[in-house]
C-alpha cells in the first residue's frame, strides 16, 4: 500500500481543481503519483461541496426525434418455457394400445417402484388419492411414455396453440 503524502500545496491545487468541476479521475491525472479514490477519499475528508458543474454537463444534452419507421418489432421466438431441458424425442407412433377414451386395464396399471424403462410413465390420477397409478403400458422406444401418451405429451407447438386438449374428467 502506497502512502500519499499531501503538501499544502497539492490540497490547494486539488481544491481548485476540485471547484473548476474536473471529475476525481481528472484530478488524480491532473496531480499524478495518486489514485481516483486517494482524490476522493481527500476530498471528503476536506468536506468540499459538490463539485461545480462543467459547462457540458450542466445543460441536459437534446435528444434526437426518432422517426417512426426505425421501430422494428421483431417476432418473439415459438418456442417457449424450458427449452433447454427439452427433450426431442422422435417418436415413431405404433398402432396404439389404449383406446382413446383412455381407459387402462387394471393389470397394465403400476405402482412407482414397478416402473422400469420399458414401461408408460404416464401419471393418472391424484398423486395424494389412493387410486394413483401409472399407465405401465410398452413405451416407445427412447420415450418414457407409450404411443398413445407420447402423442399428447410431444405436440407441435403450433398444435398445442390451436385447441387445447378438453380436461378428462
Amino acid at each position: 500500500m502506497t502512502v500519499i503524502t499531501w503538501t499544502d500545496d497539492r490540497v490547494e491545487q486539488l481544491k481548485k481543481l476540485w471547484e473548476g468541476g474536473l471529475s476525481a479521475s481528472q484530478i488524480a491525472a491532473e496531480l499524478g503519483n495518486v489514485t481516483r479514490n486517494a482524490v476522493i477519499g481527500k476530498v471528503h475528508r476536506l468536506g468540499l461541496s459538490g463539485r461545480a458543474k462543467s459547462p457540458s454537463s450542466a445543460a441536459p444534452r437534446p435528444r434526437k426525434p426518432r422517426p417512426a419507421q426505425q421501430m422494428v418489432r421483431m417476432p418473439r421466438p415459438i418456442a417457449r418455457g424450458n427449452t433447454a431441458l427439452a427433450h426431442n424425442y422422435e417418436v415413431e407412433m405404433e398402432p396404439d394400445p389404449i383406446s382413446v377414451d383412455n381407459v387402462i386395464p387394471i393389470s397394465q396399471r403400476l405402482q412407482l417402484v414397478e416402473l422400469n424403462d420399458a414401461t408408460c410413465h404416464w401419471p393418472v390420477g391424484d398423486p395424494a388419492s389412493a387410486d394413483f397409478y401409472f399407465c405401465g403400458g410398452k413405451s416407445v422406444a427412447g420415450a418414457p411414455y407409450c404411443a398413445h401418451h407420447s402423442r399428447i405429451a410431444y405436440q407441435p407447438a403450433s398444435d398445442r396453440r390451436r385447441a387445447a386438449p378438453k380436461p378428462v374428467r
